[in-house]
Parts: structure tokens; sequence; C-alpha cells
């Protein structure tokens, strides 16, 4: 960072990295949804360029903003702040404006604003500054229920409008929980429980169960007191137990597999290991349960979201002309662009309209066909050094209350970034989340924008 005249630091690789960003996004939304019409208005504000000029014009007051309003300010109206958002999703359930299903937007004129997106601002501050009170610990389960509660609220409204995109990006806030000390047991649940939501959906309950005794006997032999050849001997178990579930008959291989379950079950109790032993076939029935829960839930849900899951896990299944008409679009721009694309304005999929929501949700492909493997890179670097930049200065920091919203920010822009570019590829369910600074629309890009100066000014206060 360096300083100007007034004594302000400006960290400049952020800068640099903010405004590349801005004229990468302008470019690849002037190219998607150019008309080649020569007699076109470019002082029409229902094109869609001339709107999102607009839009960055108010994001870069919205940064400047961020960068001159004192830090002070945040700390002390955060948990005021959250509770204009809340009230705001509330609103906006009674009078908002209905898109592609959900009530999510304020429309005024030919304008609209998402209130989730200023709400992923003031939950941030509102958990950073609730971090920053000095009593709170982690390890205790009544701050952990606090915090908790500050994201479960917003996610829960939200997931009223119904707009499951925006709840998910809530879920980036855990990875500032993490670093801060919160117990990694909960992280590993959850991405077993997400792990066998998966599962069940992929294969019959035998499978789900199959495994996850193995996975249990697998983890008791880990903790048993070694002795010599105890892995080659599970080796050799495991490997009897898949040949008869999947050879000799689902009977054959659940009850040898359940057997060697009770078997380490007991083994553990002789080895004093008596709380894993009690504690291990309560977490298999749970997950079991879940799993069961996981099957019946993806049944219960609406045709067109079970869609949005089959795209992801069960391609083979869905309609190639119907559901998965854009991911088969946005995989065969993004291919088609080789390693140095095919110019600026020069993709066919991009002029000829063929991936739908091409300059929001899929504005990647663009990038993909007409910039290349490499452009792509050049992206995906941006993005890296971007959010690497925020982490790193919010672990140096001095000022824990901006330490605290420097790294959830930082998580918030990351899951952004895998789950837009992820979607695009079919690598993550598509559920409408937008690439920061790039994609179309007000809401994120104004947002993101003063969040980053907010940050910018947060590490003022530490100098």
């Amino acid at each position: 960072m360096s300083k100007n005249r007034l004594g302000f630091s400006m960290d400049w690789l952020l800068l640099g990295v903010y405004f590349s960003l801005l004229v990468i996004g302008w470019l690849a939304i002037y190219s998607s949804t150019h008309s080649h019409n020569p007699d076109q208005n470019f002082l029409d504000l229902d094109l869609p360029i001339v709107k999102q000029t607009i839009y960055i014009a108010v994001a870069l007051l919205a940064f400047g903003i961020g960068l001159a309003v004192d830090s002070r300010f945040w700390y002390t109206f955060a948990y005021m702040l959250y509770g204009i958002g809340l009230l705001l999703l509330v609103l906006v359930l009674i009078v908002g404006t209905e898109v592609n299903g959900a009530r999510a937007w304020f429309s005024l004129g030919g304008f609209s604003f998402q209130p989730s997106e200023l709400v992923k601002f003031s939950t941030i501050l509102a958990v950073a500054s609730y971090l920053n009170y000095y009593k709170v610990r982690l390890d205790d389960l009544r701050y952990q229920g606090y915090i908790l509660l500050l994201i479960a609220v917003p996610i829960m409204l939200i997931l009223l409008q119904p707009d499951a995109g925006s709840a998910i990006t809530f879920f980036s806030m855990f990875i500032l929980l993490f670093v801060e000390g919160l117990n990694p047991f909960y992280f590993v649940m959850v991405v077993l429980m997400v792990l066998v939501f998966v599962f069940s959906i992929l294969v019959p309950f035998s499978w789900v169960y199959f495994s996850l005794i193995l996975l249990a006997v697998c983890g008791a032999w880990y903790y048993l007191r070694p002795f010599r050849y105890q892995y080659l001997l599970l080796a050799f178990l495991t490997a009897v137990s898949i040949y008869l579930f999947v050879w000799m008959g689902e009977a054959s291989g659940l009850g040898f597999s359940s057997g060697l379950f009770i078997l380490s079950l007991f083994l553990l109790w002789r080895s004093k290991q008596q709380k894993l032993a009690f504690l291990m076939p309560w977490v298999v029935g749970f997950f079991c349960l879940f799993a069961v829960g996981g099957q019946q839930m993806f049944e219960g849900l609406k045709p067109h979201q079970q869609e949005r899951i089959k795209v992801w896990l069960k391609p083979s299944e869905c309609d190639p002309r119907g559901s998965l008409y854009n991911l088969l679009q946005s995989k065969v721009a993004i291919g088609s662009g080789g390693i140095f694309g095919k110019g600026f304005m020069n993709g066919n999929m991009t002029k000829l309209k063929y991936v739908p929501a091409q300059s929001t949700d899929f504005i990647f492909s663009t990038i993909g066909e007409e910039h290349g493997f490499i452009g792509s890179v050049v992206v995906l670097l941006l993005f890296f050094a971007l959010i690497w930049r925020i982490f790193t200065l919010s672990i140096q920091s001095d000022y824990k209350f901006g330490s605290y919203f420097g790294m959830a920010f930082a998580g918030l822009l990351g899951f952004h970034v895998l789950i837009n570019i992820g979607m695009t590829m079919g690598l993550v369910p598509v559920v409408g989340i937008p690439l920061p600074f790039i994609s179309k629309g007000g809401s994120s890009l104004i947002i993101f924008s003063l969040m980053l100066g907010v940050f910018l000014r947060f590490q003022n206060k530490s100098k």
C-alpha cells in the first residue's frame, strides 16, 4: 500500500484488479447483448449495455462512498443495517416483483434492486461486529448459537422468495468462523451430509448403507491399538465385503459388512475406546436416516427443482432440448473457444444467442468462447489475486472488526466465483449466482463494489 497526499493508503493491486474486472465485464456484456443493428440508439435506457454502464457508474460511486465513510460508522450501525436488511427481505415478499418464479426484486421504472445482495453485506457486518465483542468465544455453544442465528434468519427469508442460489452463498461465512476457531467437526458433518445427500440420489439406499458401514469400519480400525498386518487384514476384509455385495448379492454383502462393523465395535470396546464404540452406531444411524430423508426431500421438490439437480447428477436422464439445453450450449461455447478464442465479438454461439442468460448467469461462456483458455485463465487469476489479497490483508490487520469483515468478504467472493464458473461447466448445479463485477445487473455489482471500498477503508484503520 502507498499513501496519497491526504495520508490515505491505497492498495493499487486491489484497485487495478477491480477496474480490470469491470472492463472485462462491460466488454463481455456488450458482446453478449449486442444486436448488430446499425440504427440502435446508444442513449436508449432499454439497451442492456446502456443500463449496465449506468450500473457501473453507480457502483463506482458506491465504491467511493465505502472509501469515504469512517470505519466507525459501519461498526456502530452494523446491527441496525442488519435489521434494515431483514425488513427489506420481508417487504420484498409482500410488494416485490416476481422474476423467474422468485419474488426477490424491487422494481422502479426500468431498474430493479435485489435486497438479498444488500443483506449479504449487512450480515457480514453483523457477524463481524458480534465476533469483535470481547466476550465471544467460538468454543462456547451459546455464542455459536447466536452467530448461527444471525446467518440463518436471512437464509430462511430468502428461501421463502424462493431463491436457493442467493441463500447458499451465506454459507461462505463459515470460512470466517473456521479461521477463527470454530470446531472443524461441524464442517466435517456438513460435508458428509452433502455427500450422503448426493449419494442417496445417485444410488439405491442399500449402496448408501453399505458405504457408510465400510467407512465406519475403516474409521474404527484407525483408532484401534495397532498390531502387525492390521491394515492388510482390513483391506482383505473390505475387499471381501465389496465382492459379496457386488457379485454375490446385496444381502450377502450387507450381512458380512454389518458383522464386520459389530466386530470393529467390539474391538474398540476392548481397546478402551468405549466412547467411540458407543458414538459410532449413532452416527451411522443418523446418516442413514439423513439419506432416507434426502431421497424423500428430492421426491418432494417441484419438477423444475428436480430437473436442476438431475442436470448436475444425472444429465443422461434430462432433455437436451429442455432442462439440459442451457448447460450443453454453455459447454459448447466454452469448448469452441480453444486456446486463444475466436476474438472479441466473433463468437458464433454468442452472436447467435445460443446460450440462454449468457449475459448474467452464463457470462463466463462468452469469455471462454471469445478469449479461449488463455482469457479464461486470466480472469481466474484476476479473481484469485483479488481474493488472496483481501484474505492476506485481513489476516495481517490489527483492526479486528475489519479483519473479520475482510475474511468473510473474501469467502463470499470465492464462493460466488466457484459456483458461477462451476455451473457454466456442469460441475455444480445451476442455481443462478452472478459472477462478481462481470455478470449483467446492478444489485450484485453495486454491493460488491461498496464492500470492496469499505474493506479498503478498514485497512487504513490499522495504519
